[in-house]
């Protein structure tokens, strides 16, 4: 007698399986990211800001798990996207807003709109130039990312939560230079690392895994005061990352003139 066919599957496509893990962590990314607004509205803004630096965790682990276990797709991308803009775009200004630039009126809400534009902007030229042929451009981000501009653009409040504000600072000058500053910075194509092709040696592993664990620990008992140094170093970082993709450019520009001498000669 034959047996009939058993056609019920969980899952038709192993690639679709391995696409729900990234994509879900895109989702709960939305979620943390909307959760910090909530948080700015009821006053808990140091619960704002911890919910912003994880949604920037995990938006660079979706992104690398995706890879590794090839289950990346233009689902994915495009969502990534949209998280990032709600993240790292939407909440951060608003977490400014209600924290400090709506006592600057309608000034204050112009430098919101702003900043999420230039989000916006970020993103979608991110996404056409990651369509290029692989280079060693690669290396670099073409203006700030959108995860660090949006931690960035929270340092102000970071710094008055850490107890860094030795000095007096008038807030109302320098969340607006913050603003307008990170803005530029975003749109802007200036040079800045991108972290993703770093070839750690073998032998150097273990250090990494310490400095990492050390990194977390720190951040578990001095949140804010990592937070803020951790943004001062990646600003400090900004024009040697500058200098950097000038000297690899000019590099790569020699190389290829003398190349094209080269043929010149054969011919």
């Amino acid at each position: 007698m034959e047996q009939p066919k058993n056609n019920l599957k969980i899952v038709a496509d192993k690639r679709n399986a391995r696409m729900i893990l990234p994509n879900m962590l895109t989702l709960i990314g939305v979620c943390i990211g909307l959760t910090s607004i909530r948080f700015a509205l009821s006053g808990e803004f140091h619960l704002a800001i911890v919910a912003i630096v994880i949604a920037a965790v995990i938006d660079g682990l979706d992104g690398r798990i995706a890879r590794l276990i090839k289950g990346t797709s233009k689902v994915g991308k495009e969502l990534d996207s949209l998280t990032d803009m709600i993240s790292f775009g939407v909440a951060p200004a608003f977490i400014m807003y209600f924290w400090k630039l709506n006592t600057l009126g309608r000034f204050g809400w112009l430098l919101c709109l702003i900043y999420v534009i230039c989000v916006a902007l970020r993103l979608a030229r991110f996404n056409i130039n990651s369509n290029q042929e692989p280079s060693w451009r690669d290396n670099f981000f073409e203006g700030v990312p959108s995860p660090a501009g949006g931690i960035l653009v929270l340092t102000p409040l970071i710094v008055s939560l850490s107890g860094f504000d030795y000095f007096p600072v008038n807030y109302d000058i320098a969340v607006p230079i913050f603003f307008i500053g990170i803005s530029f910075l975003l749109i802007s194509k200036f040079p800045s690392y991108s972290f993703k092709k770093i070839v750690i040696p073998r032998r150097t592993t273990i250090f990494l895994l310490f400095s990492i664990v050390l990194f977390f620990g720190l951040l578990l008992i001095y949140t804010f005061n990592v937070i803020a140094i951790s943004s001062i170093i990646y600003l400090t970082l900004l024009p040697i990352s500058y200098l950097h993709y000038q000297r690899i450019k000019k590099t790569n520009e020699s190389d290829k003139i003398q190349e094209d001498d080269d043929l010149e000669d054969v011919l």
